[in-house]
């Protein structure tokens, strides 16, 4: 069966959309805590958690800032806002989600980056599909909901056209139609995450957690998210530095026994 292409979701991507009327259309907020763990890993990003941390603050029942050994104010305001806070292994994003996996107390857990890319409104919206017994992992789609970065430099091109590719990959493999497997919004039920034997300690983590879950069979589905441009320091995801780690992580996961 041939694989489905993310290209098929380009024009959305591409689209200019009215951030206004994307935000009014998607900003409905719970009126109590979502029974979930909200995973936030994090090193050196106290300024962007200083916005981050007070929109999700009571969102969840459960706050959980893994950080990486940070040398400025995370602890703190980590510690102000309500959060779980505990300290990662100093391995990369990956272990800093292991961490956070383990730690997690309930159901469901919903992972989001620290640098303000993600609305934390879409969090409900994530979750939905799992509490209503219709998926097991949900992905934030920026093909279906755009996004800033993939459009901003020619460096985030060449990151698109990894996505793309990889996404490609994927779908080939597992038989799947999906049009963004790499974003790190998701909602993905705590049991699946555990039985996953996940050892990623990189930004392959996601390349992971979403192949084997698909080879396992899980329900996974997408939800449009948008995603916007960091706010304040740079990633430490490198493209160049990276892709190969990808493809062979995309290559081990092919054969890796489930």
């Amino acid at each position: 069966m041939p694989g489905y292409s993310p290209l098929l979701a380009l024009p959305t991507l591409l689209e200019r959309r009215n951030r206004l009327t994307w935000r009014a259309e998607h900003r409905a907020m719970p009126t109590k805590p979502l029974p979930v763990t909200l995973v936030i890993p994090c090193r050196n990003e106290a300024r962007n958690l200083e916005s981050l941390l007070p929109q999700v603050q009571g969102l969840t029942e459960e706050l959980i800032i893994v950080d990486g050994h940070s040398a400025d104010n995370t602890r703190e305001l980590s510690l102000e806002h309500g959060a779980t806070y505990v300290l990662d292994n100093r391995m990369g994003k990956g272990d800093a989600l292991r961490v956070g996996i383990a730690r997690a107390t309930k159901d469901i857990c919903v992972f989001i980056d620290a640098d303000l890319s993600h609305d934390a409104a879409d969090i409900p919206r994530l979750v939905t599909p799992i509490l209503d017994g219709r998926a097991d992992m949900v992905l934030g789609s920026r093909m279906r909901g755009g996004s800033d970065e993939f459009i901003a430099t020619f460096m985030e091109l060449i990151r698109l056209a990894g996505n793309m590719g990889l996404t490609w990959l994927i779908n080939l493999r597992c038989g799947s139609k999906l049009s963004d497997s790499q974003n790190g919004f998701r909602a993905v039920r705590t049991d699946l995450l555990r039985s996953l034997n996940l050892n990623s300690v990189k930004h392959t983590i996601e390349l992971e957690m979403t192949m084997r879950a698909l080879r396992k069979k899980a329900r996974v589905v997408e939800v449009a998210t948008h995603e916007s441009c960091r706010r304040y320091g740079q990633s430490s995801l490198s493209v160049a530095h990276q892709g190969v780690l990808f493809l062979w992580f995309y290559l081990r996961e092919c054969v890796r026994p489930v």
